[in-house]
C-alpha cells in the first residue's frame, strides 16, 4: 500500500544537490560533512582549551583522526553494500566516489578511533580524555552531516502520511519501488534530532553527574546506537541482512550493549572524575 496523495503537507526534498563553478562540482552532501567536520574539531578544541590543554593539539589530533575516520566509513560502507560496486552493473570505481553518499559510521568510529590514537600518542595525551572531550562535537558533526542525505534524497524510511513525511522525485520513489508521490518517513531528520537531543543530554550529565575517564565517550556511543537501532529499522533503502534484520540493526544492538558494558567497567573503576567546563 502506497500513500501517493495522500499527505497534505511535507517536507520538500532539494531539487538541486550540486553546483558547478567552472570546472568544480560543489556537491552539498560533501558541504555538509565538511561543515559537521569544522564544527567538531572547533569545538573539541574550545573544550579542550577550557579544561587546561592547547588547542592546538586538537588540531594535530585530527589530522589522524579526520582521514581514517572518513576511509573507515566508506570501507565499512563498500562492505557491507558490496552490489554497487562489485555486482552486475557495479563499478568499483565508484567507491572513490564519497561526495554521491556512502559513510558507514561504525567504520568512520573504528578506523578513526585508531586515528585518534596515533595522534594522541604523538601529542602525548590520553586517548580517553580525548575522546570525552571529542564525544559531544562529534555527535554534533553526524546531525549536521545527515542533511547531506536529505540533499541526496537517500537512506528514507517507509511510506508515511505524516504532516512531517518526506517527499521524493518521482523517479527515487519509483527506484525504491514506490508510486510516484508516495512520502516516507524522513529518517535523515529523526537522526539528525536525536543526534542534537544527545548532545544536550552529554553535556547535561557532564555537568551534573560526577562521571569517570571514559564514561563520556561511551554515553555517547550508548545515545547515538540506541536512537540508530529504531531508526535503522524504519529504512527501506537496500541493506545486507542477517536472520532477516539489517546488518546495522544488529551492529547497534551489539554496541549497545558493549557501551552499557563499558560504563558500567569504567565505573567501577577509580580514575578521576571528568572536569566540564562551565
Amino acid at each position: 500500500m502506497t500513500l501517493a496523495g495522500a499527505t497534505l503537507a511535507a517536507i520538500p526534498s532539494p531539487s538541486v544537490s550540486q553546483w558547478q563553478l567552472g570546472p568544480l562540482t560543489i556537491r552539498a552532501y560533501a558541504l555538509c560533512l565538511l561543515a559537521g567536520i569544522v564544527i567538531a574539531i572547533w569545538w573539541t578544541a574550545r573544550r579542550w582549551q577550557a579544561r587546561g590543554g592547547n588547542p592546538d593539539t586538537i588540531y594535530s589530533v585530527s589530522v589522524w583522526a579526520v582521514p581514517l575516520g572518513i576511509i573507515g566509513g566508506r570501507l565499512y560502507h563498500v562492505i557491507t553494500s558490496p552490489g554497487a560496486y562489485f555486482g552486475k552493473g557495479g563499478d568499483p570505481v565508484a567507491i572513490l566516489y564519497i561526495w554521491h553518499g556512502g559513510l558507514g559510521i561504525w567504520g568512520a568510529i573504528a578506523l578513526g578511533a585508531v586515528g585518534a590514537w596515533i595522534g594522541c600518542r604523538r601529542a602525548g595525551i590520553s586517548l580517553a580524555q580525548f575522546a570525552d572531550v571529542a564525544a559531544p562535537p562529534v555527535l554534533l558533526a553526524q546531525a549536521i552531516g545527515r542533511w547531506g542525505n536529505w540533499f541526496n534524497q537517500e537512506l528514507f524510511g517507509g511510506p508515511t502520511d505524516a504532516p512531517w513525511a518526506l517527499k521524493v522525485s518521482d523517479h527515487v520513489a519509483i527506484a525504491a519501488g514506490y508510486a510516484p508521490g508516495t512520502t516516507f518517513h524522513p529518517t535523515f531528520l529523526y537522526e539528525s534530532l536525536w543526534s542534537l537531543l544527545g548532545v544536550i543530554a552529554l553535556i547535561a550529565c557532564e555537568r551534573r553527574l560526577r562521571l569517570r575517564t571514559g564514561q563520556v565517550f561511551w554515553l555517547y556511543v550508548l545515545i547515538y546506537t540506541a536512537g540508530r537501532l529504531w531508526i535503522e529499522m524504519l529504512r527501506v533503502d537496500e541493506a545486507t541482512t542477517v536472520l532477516g534484520l539489517r546488518l546495522n540493526v544488529w551492529t547497534s544492538a551489539i554496541v549497545l550493549i558493549g557501551s552499557i558494558a563499558a560504563i558500567i567497567a569504567i565505573g567501577r573503576g577509580r580514575p578521576k572524575p571528568v572536569a566540564s567546563e562551565e
